[in-house]
């Protein structure tokens, strides 16, 4: 799945100094992966945990490409390096000014060539290990995308099943605090996976984004032992699950939570507490939830939002809203969720779901 290669400087080179070239698979090996692409292209997609130090920003990126289309390719070229040299220089000086002697930098750019071709060299000539991905992050995302395509169908999936509010991320913390491999997929995609579900002040990544967090977790599973995965459909929040996974999560065993209707309220109020802080914000989504129940419901809801009436009103919306949507969506993607372990959860403390973990993978593990 990962396969190896690395070419090494000829023989006239010195090791110290020319650069090697490896491949993705060859990512751990590195002290640190630097991605040198302008912002607005790592923010869309990058390594997980790679840091940029862009050698072009976005100003100066649309500066050199306007040259080489208006003026010559020469004169762009001359700007360029330019620009590149003094960026390269003032990384050099501070990011990097105290790394070791001994550290291993990989570097990366859009399809491995004149960018991180030139940081490579210079961290070469100073004395560093430095290695240019092949490829850059082209060659990267071709294995992402590839390896989504098949890795999924590696791993024995059990999905946390069981209606909203019943505690199934709590579970899956408690699970990864025992030791259990976990995929939280709601926390890779900022998201809690409904209506009410975006999180404050945190923006969901762009979808490239959230399939390299999810390869990126995937590469640290082990096959031999079971993965903990939320029920999800195929969408959390506007960002899509890759097919492969979702397709694999609806075909595999289901552990199903159950918890009464005060238990759910609790557990919701404290995980939606932004909203009971945040009015507008939650009439905001309530609005769309117009089109399914009519705006004589929704300025009802709204209503008991104003008077504080939050017990009576999430029950209402659990009961009308969350709950048939939920019976729906889970009869008809997991068809092994009538077989389920059924778990009962009857406090929302962090002790009980400790307790509901341990005693899970007694069964399980």
């Amino acid at each position: 799945m990962f396969h190896f290669s690395v070419r090494q400087p000829g023989p006239e080179a010195d090791p110290l100094k020319a650069p090697s070239v490896v491949t993705v698979a060859q990512l751990a090996d590195f002290d640190e992966v630097i991605d040198v692409r302008s912002p607005s292209e790592f923010r869309e997609d990058h390594v997980p945990g790679a840091v940029n130090c862009p050698v072009l920003d976005d100003a100066e990126r649309a500066q050199v490409g306007t040259m080489y289309k208006q003026v010559s390719s020469f004169d762009a070229k001359k700007i360029g390096a330019a620009l590149v040299a003094r960026n390269i220089a003032r990384h050099l000086e501070t990011r990097f000014k105290d790394r070791p002697r001994n550290w291993k930098p990989l570097i990366y750019c859009w399809r491995g060539g004149k960018r991180s071709g030139a940081m490579a060299h210079i961290f070469s000539e100073v004395g560093w290990a430095a290695a240019q991905l092949e490829g850059g992050y082209k060659a990267y995302r071709r294995a992402v995308v590839a390896d989504l395509a098949s890795l999924p169908r590696e791993f024995r999936w059990r999905v946390v099943c069981g209606p909203t509010g019943c505690g199934k991320s709590r579970l899956l913390r408690a699970l990864a605090g025992s030791g259990a491999q976990v995929l939280d997929l709601e926390a890779l995609a900022a998201h809690r996976g409904s209506v009410l579900g975006d999180l404050p002040g945190t923006p969901q990544p762009a979808q490239k984004m959230f399939e390299s967090r999810i390869w990126w977790s995937l590469r640290t599973l082990q096959r031999e032992r079971p993965v903990y995965v939320e029920a999800e459909s195929r969408k959390i929040g506007g960002l899509r699950v890759p097919e492969a996974l979702i397709d694999a999560m609806w075909k595999s065993e289901c552990v199903r939570l159950e918890a009464d209707i005060p238990v759910r309220v609790a557990l919701l109020k404290e995980e939606y507490v932004h909203f009971l802080e945040d009015r507008p914000a939650f009439h905001a989504r309530l609005e769309m939830l117009k089109g399914l129940y009519g705006a004589e419901v929704i300025g009802r809801w709204n209503a008991m939002a104003d008077a504080g009436a939050w017990d009576e009103l999430v029950t209402e919306l659990l009961l009308q809203h969350y709950d048939p949507a939920y019976t729906r969506s889970t009869l008809s993607h997991y068809p092994r969720y009538p077989e389920a372990r059924v778990l009962r959860v009857n406090a929302g403390r962090d002790e009980v779901f400790a307790d509901l973990a341990r005693s899970l993978l007694a069964g399980n593990a």
